[in-house]
């Protein structure tokens, strides 16, 4: 929960920033993102690099394009292109995407179980969808077909990291969450470091100070608070949940996106997208309730111990 409370900051960022390309957003917050990272991580470095091998740097790459770079980009312009609510309805498909795989896994619990809370969930996006398609201002379809174009692109980045990253996280036990996040941060802030440069040159345009404070404050703020604390909170949970659950945990992230959307906006959320909230919340307790061992095999346990 404090990682998606976390997390729907990002959903916010490219509106308070919005004189800069989701390039530039990118680039900005996971230079910081590395920067804070390597600072963190700097009086310990040797001991836990020492602990990394050549597959795990690998990873960690992959990983920074999957669940940092490549899908903030994408992200980014979903927002910019298509508004914050039609982005956090396409990305509010993620936790029944991981939740899917997630039940493939030995020993997950039955994806039959699982289906009243997607249901639930599924029910909850369509609502958010059929609010954010009856408001769509005419004349700006193709506009927002590349939006939700991206917004698809960036449901797909993140549910192959989101798989990935626990499945590493379970085999690098070696690795503390913290650190994992803190390794990751420092790849993807190399990667930044590149992405920089044709975020510099495309689509470059002259900016006043202010505007420039405004870029800052927001690409440390996220860098800090979504990248570093969130990541944390989120790689713990990844190691004492399962990935069915887990994946359930992602619908937080939806709803404090629409949250802060409402608080930017100024306004109460519409009828429909109460009725979203609520079927999200009931998709999430539906989902803890179906992990939860029967009586007789809490008993059963009881007795062994």
């Amino acid at each position: 929960m404090a990682a998606g409370a976390l997390w729907g900051l990002v959903f916010l960022a490219p509106e308070l920033a919005s004189e800069f390309t989701p390039l530039q957003l990118a680039a900005g917050r996971y230079v910081a993102y590395g920067a804070f990272a390597a600072a963190l991580l700097a009086p310990r470095w040797r001991a836990v690099s020492a602990a990394i091998g050549r597959r795990e740097w690998i990873a960690l790459t992959w990983l920074s394009v999957l669940g940092n770079t490549l899908y903030y980009v994408l992200l980014a312009s979903a927002v910019q292109m298509g508004g914050v609510a039609m982005t956090s309805v396409v990305v509010g498909f993620l936790p029944v995407a991981v939740t899917v795989i997630g039940s493939r896994d030995h020993g997950a619990v039955p994806l039959h179980r699982l289906v009243p809370s997607l249901v639930m969930g599924a029910a909850g996006v369509a609502c958010i969808a059929w609010q954010s398609v009856d408001a769509a201002a005419p004349g700006s379809e193709a506009k927002a077909m590349v939006g939700l174009a991206c917004a698809i692109g960036a449901l797909v980045s993140w549910t192959t990291y989101a798989v990935w990253n626990g499945r590493w996280l379970a085999r690098a036990q070696h690795v503390s969450a913290h650190d994992w996040s803190l390794l990751t941060g420092v790849a993807t802030g190399a990667q930044a470091l590149v992405l920089a440069i044709p975020a510099a040159l495309i689509g470059a345009s002259a900016h006043a100070s202010d505007q420039w404070m405004r870029f800052i404050a927001v690409s440390a703020g996220v860098a800090i608070f979504a990248s570093i604390v969130g990541n944390a909170f989120w790689n713990r949970a990844s190691r004492l949940l399962p990935l069915t659950l887990l994946g359930q945990m992602i619908l937080f992230e939806t709803l404090f996106a629409l949250l802060y959307g409402f608080l930017w906006e100024q306004r109460w959320p519409t009828t429909a997208e109460l009725a979203a909230i609520a079927l999200m919340v009931a998709s999430v307790v539906t989902c803890v309730s179906a992990h939860r061992p029967s009586q007789g095999a809490a008993h059963a346990q009881d007795q062994h111990a």
